[in-house]
């Protein structure tokens, strides 16, 4: 039966640490690497080979769509129905860790060997999708190939964004090798099932194995350019400059008290901060600067970036500097599926593994595939609850446990099994 059907872990934790070569950097320890697996940088173009050829080597059919997307599919019985997803993304942080994203990817495909190994055949195609860019670490925003495919971002726009150096994505696409043939959206999903690690503390604070994730929280970012006036740093009076970076600095203050505002709920990051002209004995006529705003509802985030911006335009008048505040990507609050969830839920309690329902406070492309088809996520904790860190961590047992909970519950979505309960 294949609700007897378990992962096979081993062979899991050795794609892991096989995979885990691509980008390595230097980690904690010799046997914990971090990665650096930039969005179609070498190390991407190596990793997609890898998982391309893994793929095929089963019988999955591997295509790309014309944003680099790759989809590889496990045939099922009935060509007619549209594929079960099980999609994340390789791509990492400049200096990220070996699990997320990748134990997504790497999970479908050991869920796909062992459906193959055990010579079941399910109704659906099982379609394992890799999706470009999810990071958003080279070319903002991030999650960028499943909002194409879902039709929040245009093809061309995507293809249009640059990285600091001056390249656009389309450019990078075409030297990759991977700048597919298929439109973005061009095939429907029955289902997506995304398996990821927590990136936050609270399943290991709670000493729980499963989260069964019932929503995303919303997301907005913005990039702020501060403008003063360039000048000596030993002839001008304090009293007479118009700093860049003193009024940049007051901002940042701003927004972390903006992400305090709403304890349990509110969040205010600022990622990038550069000074320009940068010289020694210059004061800055020019900050750059981003911010991102979280929150659970949309009326949350309103007030926060109403917040955001009464802090600049206060700090405008004070210290005599212009302030510009540009959205560049706004991502609202989403709701999953109540039958994927219901699945997932169902999965974990057969399998005996402690959960919770839970919302995630990280953007993932779920949230965009949640758009065009019934869509749900399982997280797994991840020690300390760090993420985009070298040092980011899990057990074999927590992959395998999650692993085995993405099997069950594809399978169970396949037979119609899917009660309606994220419990």
């Amino acid at each position: 039966m294949t609700q007897d059907l378990r992962i096979d872990a081993a062979r899991l934790w050795a794609t892991l640490t096989e995979t885990a070569q691509y980008g390595a950097i230097a980690g904690p320890a010799p046997d914990r690497p971090g990665l650096c697996r930039l969005t179609l940088s070498d190390e991407d173009v190596a990793m997609r080979r890898w998982f391309a050829q893994a793929c095929q080597a089963i019988g999955m059919t591997v295509t790309t769509d014309r944003i680099g997307t790759q989809y590889a599919r496990l045939p099922g019985s009935d060509a007619a129905l549209p594929p079960i997803a099980i999609g994340s993304h390789l791509d990492t942080q400049p200096t990220g860790g070996r699990f997320d994203g990748i134990l997504g990817v790497l999970a479908g495909l050991e869920v796909a060997r062992t459906v193959q190994a055990s010579g079941t055949t399910t109704r659906h195609p099982i379609e394992i999708i890799n999706w470009t860019n999810e990071e958003g670490a080279r070319f903002a925003p991030a999650m960028v190939a499943s909002g194409v495919f879902a039709g929040v971002f245009t093809l061309d726009y995507a293809l249009a964004q640059t990285d600091r150096d001056g390249v656009t994505m389309g450019e990078a696409l075409a030297q990759s090798g991977f700048a597919g043939d298929e439109t973005p959206g061009g095939h429907a999903l029955a289902a997506h099932f995304e398996l990821h690690i927590e990136q936050g503390p609270v399943l290991e604070a709670e000493a729980l194995e499963i989260g069964v994730v019932s929503g995303v929280q919303g997301i907005r970012w913005f990039d702020v350019v501060v403008k003063g006036q360039t000048c000596h740093a030993g002839t001008t009076p304090m009293a007479l400059r118009r700093d860049a970076l003193h009024a940049a600095a007051r901002l940042a203050i701003a927004v972390d008290d903006i992400g305090r505002s709403d304890p349990g709920a509110s969040l205010a990051t600022i990622g990038l901060f550069q000074a320009y002209p940068g010289s020694r004995n210059t004061a800055p006529g020019e900050v750059r600067m981003t911010v991102d705003l979280r929150h659970p509802n949309v009326g949350g985030l309103d007030q926060l970036e109403a917040k955001l911006r009464n802090a600049m335009s206060a700090l405008q008048s004070q210290l005599r500097v212009g302030m510009t505040l540009n959205l560049i990507w706004s991502s609202p609050p989403v709701s999953f599926d109540p039958g994927v969830l219901g699945a997932i839920s169902a999965a974990t309690q057969r399998l005996g593994y402690s959960h919770r329902a839970m919302l995630s406070g990280a953007g993932h492309d779920s949230v965009y595939t949640a758009r065009v088809a019934p869509t749900g996520m399982i997280f797994i904790p991840c020690e300390n609850g760090l993420s985009h860190n070298v040092a980011e961590n899990i057990t074999p047992a927590d992959a395998e446990r999650g692993a085995n909970v993405l099997l069950q519950a594809v399978l169970d979505y396949d037979r119609g099994q899917i009660p309606a309960n994220a419990g």
